[in-house]
């Protein structure tokens, strides 16, 4: 029995080790890197803003929720529908799309980074930064003041700065995928290899936990 517990452990341990290496390391980063840094909530510039309700007087039909937002100097409203996302001036019109030029003036006012060029992306993608977030969007690239790179995200409608993504962040969700052992989307931490190992992690502790144990048993007889 002692022979069958100590195999047990052994080639369990050998089997798991890695993984627990990698639990181990990203954890330890993420106890070291603050999520607010990480999100680059110390880019954004907190103001506030002016808001006149006085010529919104219209009707949105199958609406769960009403939101309103400034867009540069212009207020608009965000509903949600069962026709997905609708967007709005003051008069109930629908609203175009920002330009690049809007894209990086807003990046500027609201930011401490400094827009360099913008992207629009129509297509998801496994894995990205922008995961998550709706679609169509743009992605400005930026400058900090170290002159490193730094993606920021914006609705194109609203205008507003959804994502922040910098290579802390990239590292940051390059460890999660390592800690909940989804390499791809990053995102699934109910999936069966994680289930699995944990199950391995938890029997290769009692089996070792059996072990120190019986040694001591043994050598106090």
């Amino acid at each position: 029995m002692r022979l069958t517990v100590r195999n047990t452990h052994k080639y369990l341990s050998f089997f798991i080790s890695l993984q627990l290496l990698l639990w181990t390391i990203s954890g330890i980063y993420f106890a070291f890197n603050k999520i607010e840094n990480v999100r680059g909530e110390q880019y954004r510039i907190k103001s506030l803003s002016n808001y006149s309700l006085k010529k919104v007087d219209f009707d949105i039909p199958d609406a769960t929720s009403v939101d309103i937002k400034k867009r540069l100097d212009e207020t608009i409203i965000v509903a949600s529908t069962k026709m997905g996302m609708q967007y709005f001036d003051e008069q109930g019109s629908p609203i175009q799309k920002i330009s690049d030029i809007e894209a990086k003036q807003i990046v500027k006012n609201n930011t401490l980074l400094k827009p360099i060029a913008v992207k629009e992306i129509n297509l998801p993608k496994k894995g990205s930064e922008y995961r998550g977030r709706q679609l169509p969007i743009y992605n400005v690239t930026t400058r900090n003041a170290n002159d490193k790179e730094i993606n920021v995200y914006l609705n194109v409608f609203s205008g507003e700065i959804v994502a922040i993504r910098s290579a802390q962040w990239r590292i940051w969700d390059l460890m999660w995928g390592f800690h909940i052992m989804d390499w791809q989307e990053r995102d699934n931490i109910d999936n069966l290899l994680l289930k699995i190992f944990s199950i391995l992690a938890l029997i290769s502790s009692i089996s070792g936990i059996l072990l120190f144990f019986k040694i001591d048993l043994r050598k106090k007889t």
